[in-house]
Parts: structure tokens; sequence; C-alpha cells
């Protein structure tokens, strides 16, 4: 849902639309995580930029001298000095170990199993309490425990829904970047709505998108260029063809190095992998090359791409945004530009 401007009482400062009623997304994140017991006094944004090293607001997108790339006023950990000051705690140590066992989909599965358990058990213990409560042996501490938490049942009759907004979320923003050249560059939790039906409580909440003052627009000839290497990164091609579409978009290196490039883009875009818990594959890969140059018109659709992938990393869903956006990436290639040899080869199958 997207709420109706009214342009005639909009200013080059103020944007006035209809109203959408229902709480921020980053509440229902709260919740949730608030289930496995992670701190999110800080708010919900502050929990996302750690789940996956997000970097605040800002447009501009630019190097610093060791060669990180920035994103608004903050660098990427990729390299010695973002990775070097990181503290070695058991925390890092258990990451990297559990990393090297198992993949990275299966301990989110874990958490979210736990979560699961976690939130129906409570939904149980809530029924059984508000059952019980007109029995004088139901303590008073009891009752209000159950009413603290009776939005547990509601939670609990709506599981799943969340993993599905964030399906919906990248899809919805895959199609503004690649299919329409038109996007919000700030969708954090809080410019995120659950709107929920008031007189249908039990049915499913539609997600309300608010807040497009950060709105990027890109060229049919810059969408059809982001396609192809959304497309080869989703398609896992090789680390030749993921270097050659991100020279195109106009990025620069120090040495030009193919699997730095093909890493940078898979890293951009794709699904998060054991590997990247490990500080020294991210020393490795700044010691190989270094980026002097990132292109302004992907700048903004990576900050996108970021905040939409942190958000799924601090709710344990490790998408590929690569993958999410792929039929939109064929869609616009289709429409408006020449792929590369393999996707010309999948455009005649489809």
């Amino acid at each position: 849902v997207v709420p109706r401007v009214f342009e005639g009482m909009c200013t080059g400062r103020v944007i006035t639309m209809t109203y959408l009623p229902g709480p921020k997304f980053e509440e229902e994140a709260r919740e949730q995580l608030a289930l496995l017991g992670i701190d999110t006094k800080r708010g919900m944004r502050a929990v996302v930029q750690e789940a996956h090293h997000d970097h605040g607001n800002g447009n501009a997108t630019n190097t610093t001298t060791n060669g990180n790339v920035v994103v608004g006023n903050n660098e990427l950990a990729m390299s010695p000095s973002s990775t070097e000051n990181a503290s070695s705690s058991w925390k890092d140590t258990l990451s990297r170990t559990a990393g090297n066992r198992i993949s990275v989909d299966a301990m989110f599965s874990i958490v979210r199993f736990a979560r699961r358990v976690v939130l129906w058990s409570t939904a149980a213990t809530v029924r059984s309490i508000r059952a019980a409560s007109f029995l004088p042996i139901v303590p008073s501490e009891w009752i209000v425990w159950a009413e603290e938490r009776q939005n547990a049942i509601l939670r609990a009759e709506r599981w799943g829904w969340t993993e599905e907004a964030v399906a919906t979320l990248l899809d919805v923003h895959g199609y503004q970047i690649l299919n329409q050249g038109c996007f919000n560059a700030d969708p954090h939790p809080g410019n995120i709505l659950v709107v929920q039906d008031e007189n249908n409580p039990s049915k499913q909440p539609k997600i309300g998108l608010i807040d497009y003052g950060q709105v990027k627009r890109l060229t049919t000839e810059e969408r059809v260029k982001i396609a192809n290497l959304i497309l080869s990164i989703a398609d896992k091609e090789s680390d030749e063809a993921i270097a050659n579409n991100f020279r195109i978009l106009g990025i620069k290196t120090k040495t030009d190095s193919t699997k730095f490039l093909a890493e940078f883009g898979r890293l951009m875009f794709g699904s998060f992998e054991a590997k990247h818990l490990d500080h020294s594959w991210h020393r490795e890969l700044h010691e190989r090359d270094r980026v002097l140059y990132f292109p302004n018109e992907l700048s903004m659709v990576y900050r996108t791409a970021l905040l939409l992938r942190g958000l799924a990393m601090s709710l344990q869903f490790n998408p590929s945004v690569g993958e999410a956006w792929r039929h939109h990436a064929l869609e616009t290639i289709r429409l408006h530009g020449a792929a590369t040899a393999t996707t010309r080869e999948d455009l005649k199958t489809r």
C-alpha cells in the first residue's frame, strides 16, 4: 500500500499524503527479536545496521584513501582498518567456528525454529491463563503477565507473514528500481508500516510504504546495465562475467582485479555466506585490490539492497537480492536493452 499524494498541498520541503493506519514495521520486528533476547533499545535501525554493517543516511557514494566504499558517511567493512579493529570476542570465535561447519541459512533456520517455539508456547500459555482467569487460584500476577502478552496469540496466528513481508519488500523495490527507474532509497523499518484491517484483526496485514523523501531516478540505460549485473550474480555466472558487467557500470579499481570485482558484486547482491563471517576474508579481498571510483547510479541501489537485506538478516532470513530481483532484471532487458549471451539464451526460453 502506497499513500496517495496531494500535489496541491506539497511544497519543496513537505509531502502531503493520505494517512495509513498501523504500527511501523520496526515495532513488529522489535517484538520478534525481543523473544530471542536481542536488545532493541537503541532502535531497529541500529539493529538493521549492525546486521549488515549498514551505513546511515546520505546520498553520496565515494571511496576512502584505503579503498573502502562509502555509502553516505560510513565505510564498508572491506579493509584491514575496518576488520582489525573488530573485537575478537568469544562470539566472533563462535560465529567463525559455526560458519565453518554449517551454512548461514541453517543457522538462521535454527533461530527461526526457536523463535517459533517461544511464540507458540507463549500464545498457548496466555490462552490457558485467560481461560482460567476467573478461578481464585490463579495469581493476579499471572493474569497481568497474560494481558501484557495477549498480542502473542495474534502473532502466532499469522506466523509466516514476516518472511512473506520481507520477500514482498524486496520484490517491490526491485520493481521500482529495474522496471520504473524511480525508487525510495531509504526503506528502513521506520518507513514501513504494518497496515492491519481494523475490522478483521486476524486477517494478514498489508505493507505500507511511506516517507519517499530520498528518491533516486535511473535512466533506461542505467537500469539495463544494473539488470545485467543483477542477472550475472543471480545466475551464479563466472567471475569474468560478473566483473565485466561491473566494469560496464563504470567502477574503477587500482588493479582491475576480476576476482575482486566478482566477489564484491556477490557481496553486494548475493546471499550472505559463512566466509563473510571471517574478517580475514575481507582483509584478503582488500589486499587483492581497492576501489578508486564507485558508479553514482549504483550507489543508492546498493544502499537500498543493504537496508532490505539488513532488515531480513536481523529477522534471521538470508535472501539473495539478485535472485529476488532476477525476474525484474529479465523484464527490463527484454523491453529495453541487449543482454549478455547467457541471458539472451535464457530470454529465448521464456
